[in-house]
């Protein structure tokens, strides 16, 4: 079995790598971070341009139909680089969620300018009480004539701010959670931009009497668990890519610092203590990266990876997190400065952490998963 990427696979990452090498240095994500938009629409062009917004989907819908493989790699080389962009929130989750459950009409047209770079999408989901479970969800979309009235509030909206359309998921009645595209601009819509410890574009969305169409649903009422669900089982993978990725620039980054900085006339590399760090952070690093590779090779060959991708995010969490500690300590009192790049993956940690569900949700999750297959075989 040939487990090497194909020529096609390193190209992507060897150009992905000299694309943020070039185009998006350290210095220039602090300064985007710190703009009202939090990202740079002319990257986002370019990467549009590079055909990166328009790998996850078919030819059919505007795309490149390239692999999952092809796009954790991408997202690696955006982890090691810190990119601040919607990549994640416009294709990885609305993309795939409109991918699985929206109409033909609906995929011809939001695809097509996803793919483009055109239109940037935001996931609604959260709330002020809610959890990662779906029940959790009280926001309640009212039937009305031939359509429906949003009234609630959402938080974690991300990219919101920048947005042209929201993914937004309500409760309709007895059928349960559904999930409903709402114009951004929609005069019963108001964002609002919350501090957020990484600097990204994490905001407040608040619908006051917002009256949408049927034609807004995605999939059919009482769809959205469903939809969410499968969504998320490749969000969690993608998500824990682009963390693999900045475990491993940190540890790149620490490494040449312990090589650098001198301490009692020697680097301080050179003693056992920051060795046993280092050796701790790679085998950390390693193990998220190798199993990263595992369940992406099964989203690609059609296998039930459900399981596998909740084990992976939470192994993603506890690694990038401890990785990202580790290095900071390395680096000493700098280490969590605005000028010491190391702080752009120690403020992203825990966050990143929290997207696609956290580390004790996803062992719940795998934790379920056994048992019920434990009861099936009685």
């Amino acid at each position: 079995m040939n487990l090497d990427f194909s020529s096609e696979q390193t190209m992507l990452r060897d150009s992905a790598a000299k694309f943020f090498a070039n185009e998006c240095n350290y210095e220039k994500v602090k300064h985007l971070e710190e703009s009202e938009k939090g990202y740079s629409p002319e990257l986002w062009q370019k990467v549009a341009e590079l055909g990166w917004t328009g790998l996850l989907f078919p030819e059919s819908y505007g795309g490149y139909g390239g692999s999952f493989l092809d796009l954790v790699i991408i997202l690696e080389e955006m982890g090691k680089a810190c990119f601040p962009s919607p990549f994640f929130s416009t294709i990885v989750q609305c993309g795939l969620l409109i991918l699985e459950g929206g109409t033909e009409e609906q995929k011809q047209d939001l695809l097509s300018r996803i793919a483009d770079g055109s239109l940037i999408m935001s996931l609604a989901q959260y709330e002020a009480e809610t959890d990662f479970s779906y029940e959790s969800i009280t926001m309640k979309a009212e039937a009305k004539g031939d359509g429906y009235v949003l009234n609630g509030t959402k938080l974690f909206a991300m990219d919101a701010n920048i947005a042209s359309k929201l993914i937004v998921a309500a409760q309709v009645g007895a059928a349960g959670l559904s999930l409903f595209l709402v114009d951004a601009d929609h005069p019963g819509v108001s964002i609002k931009k919350l501090p957020y410890v990484s600097s990204e574009n994490a905001c407040e969305v608040v619908f006051k009497d917002v009256v949408i169409g049927k034609n807004d649903l995605i999939g059919a009422p009482g769809a959205g668990a469903t939809l969410l669900d499968k969504m998320y089982d490749k969000a969690a993978v993608a998500k824990a890519a682009e963390m693999s990725g900045g475990s491993q620039m940190a540890i790149g980054m620490t490494s040449k610092y312990a090589r650098e900085r001198v301490q009692y006339d020697n680097p301080i590399g050179g003693y056992q203590a920051i060795q046993h760090f280092m050796a701790n952070m790679l085998i950390a690093a390693d193990t998220c990266n190798n199993y990263l590779y595992r369940v992406a090779c099964m989203v690609d060959e059609g296998d039930d990876f459900a399981r596998d991708a909740s084990a992976l995010k939470a192994i993603a969490n506890e690694s990038y997190r401890f990785v990202t500690e580790r290095a900071v300590k390395v680096h000493g009192a700098i280490g969590t400065t605005r000028e010491c790049d190391i702080a752009l993956f120690y403020r992203r940690a825990h966050p990143f952490s929290m997207i696609c569900g956290s580390t004790a949700y996803h062992y719940e999750k795998v934790a379920q998963s056994l048992l019920k297959e434990g009861l099936g075989a009685f």
